[in-house]
């Protein structure tokens, strides 16, 4: 086949057209095995949403920045995913290839735009990684009778029990999807029934007048202040985000972290069976699942204890058991938060090698890193992911880095809504497992939505931002353009 040079001028915001994208997914070298069913897809949602909010943020939430409305910042930040899941699930049925937002945004905006969104998943997805398995070690001290797992190394403090978890989701994301499927489910199972029991234990404690007033006055403090406060703080002069109407809209910018995940389904386009039809069921059925579980317990949370004892960095959702002096509901959520969170961690290290099998199999990153094993996985990349989470898991303290990953997300939900109503107009001939309805109005809402809770994102938070999007340039520049496959190929039925 004759090989053609692309027009350099353009080759910045040359598209991939869908055909060739799907066509790439039968190389055999780079094969993903199909064997994911809308239930799969369902469970890896619910297994990677359901953990992290519950069991360590709400909490810390209800306590520090919103009072007993942290269950309407849960709605707020609930709408805002509906918004986009929507248009996630249209993409997906429609370009059912792995790598989500960076494949849509190859197929809409063009390669620069393509790779921005791909490095900002790979911020997201190995931030969101590290920081959950932190979580889950956390949890795994009160377990053991100590706070955390941390060996202390000289000065250095290493956190091993990140790292053994980090270390075998390896091994068995390297095995097959499958078989983290079925891992995920029976983790499910677990804290689902670990849920239920809170639930029923916390009412018993229920007292209404917790909940009142529903949103506290606003109170000054040293962390609203400066690059802390949020960037619609800092412009409108409003300060301090703590409590009062603008904690509660920072709340849901904090709380959208417990959302991650709905979007991970969507990396697993290519290793599902009818993804016209399983993927949108798995995207939208999930996000419903966990929404209905949040405010449920969000609301019970706030109604056994007054919002005020839950302040401070440590407050769990076990904390409020404690107070009350049940000692055996603790331990119980303890170890269903073990099994909660390690799905977490499962998904979102899932989504991290799609995305990053994606861009290699492109040429922007190397290409023998999207090699496939006769399992069908990606095991170069899934070790890989793997070494480099355990050393961010292992050896750093991330602090208000965890909001990292909610710009990330955020920013990558913008360019999907965006995509759809572009993709709609410059290819309408695309078959459509699922059509978002009316649009534009359903993608432009959720732009709106997500740009409101990124401006409620703290001003230190969009600044680093900015800087690892600079980073990630020099990176392309300096490697992903020179080496890119759709610059030194034509394919020969690529769209006008």
């Amino acid at each position: 086949m004759a090989i053609s040079r692309p027009d350099r001028r353009n080759a910045l915001f040359r598209t991939k057209s869908v055909e060739q994208s799907i066509r790439d997914t039968d190389e055999p070298d780079s094969k993903l095995r199909k064997e994911l069913t809308a239930w799969d897809l369902t469970v890896f949602g619910v297994a990677v949403v359901v953990g992290a909010g519950i069991f360590t943020l709400t909490a810390r939430t209800a306590g520090n920045v919103a009072g007993p409305s942290v269950s309407l910042a849960f709605v707020f930040a609930a709408i805002a995913c509906g918004l986009t899941a929507f248009c996630y699930a249209e993409f997906a049925s429609t370009v059912p290839v792995a790598g989500s937002a960076y494949t849509f945004s190859y197929a809409t905006f063009g390669e620069l735009v393509a790779w921005i969104i791909g490095w900002d998943l790979t911020l997201e997805f190995a931030l969101a990684v590290s920081v959950v398995a932190k979580g889950w070690s956390q949890y795994l001290g009160e377990v053991m009778g100590s706070r955390s797992p941390i060996m202390h190394i000289g000065s250095v403090d290493f956190d091993w029990g990140a790292v053994s978890l980090i270390a075998v989701l390896a091994v068995l994301l390297a095995v097959g999807t499958k078989v983290s499927s079925r891992v995920s489910a029976i983790a499910v199972a677990i804290k689902l029934a670990v849920i239920a029991l809170v639930l029923v234990v916390g009412l018993t404690y229920f007292d209404s007048s917790n909940l009142s007033p529903y949103i506290p006055p606003s109170q000054p403090g040293a962390e609203g202040a400066g690059l802390h406060q949020s960037l619609f703080s800092f412009f409108t002069g409003a300060g301090q985000s703590n409590f009062g109407w603008y904690g509660l809209l920072a709340a849901a910018s904090l709380v959208f972290f417990a959302f991650i995940g709905f979007d991970v389904v969507a990396t697993t386009a290519e290793e599902t069976k009818n993804p016209q039809k399983a993927l949108p069921r798995g995207i939208i059925g999930s996000l419903l699942i966990v929404t209905v579980l949040y405010v449920a317990v969000s609301i019970v949370l706030t109604g056994m204890v007054p919002y005020t004892e839950l302040a401070g960095k440590d407050a769990t959702l076990a904390t409020a058991f404690a107070i009350h002096g049940d000692t055996w509901v603790k331990n119980i959520i303890s170890i269903g938060a073990l099994a909660g969170l390690t799905t977490v961690v499962m998904v979102l290290f899932l989504g991290q090698t799609r995305v990053l099998f994606a861009m290699s199999r492109d040429g922007l990153l190397p290409r023998r890193m999207a090699h496939t094993g006769s399992r069908g996985t990606p095991v170069r990349l899934t070790v890989f992911v793997g070494v480099v989470c355990s050393v961010l898991a292992g050896f750093i303290e991330f602090g208000t880095l965890e909001e990292m990953v909610n710009i990330g997300t955020l920013f990558a939900f913008v360019l999907v809504s965006i995509g759809v109503i572009i993709l709609r107009k410059t290819r309408p001939d695309l078959p459509r497992g699922f059509r978002v309805p009316f649009v534009p109005l359903i993608p432009i809402l959720a732009v709106l939505a997500c740009l409101w809770l990124m401006l409620n994102l703290s001003v230190e938070t969009w600044l680093r931002f900015i800087v690892w999007m600079v980073l990630g340039l020099l990176v392309y520049f300096a490697y992903g353009r020179r080496h890119s496959v759709l610059r030194t190929t034509t394919p020969a039925d690529s769209p006008d």
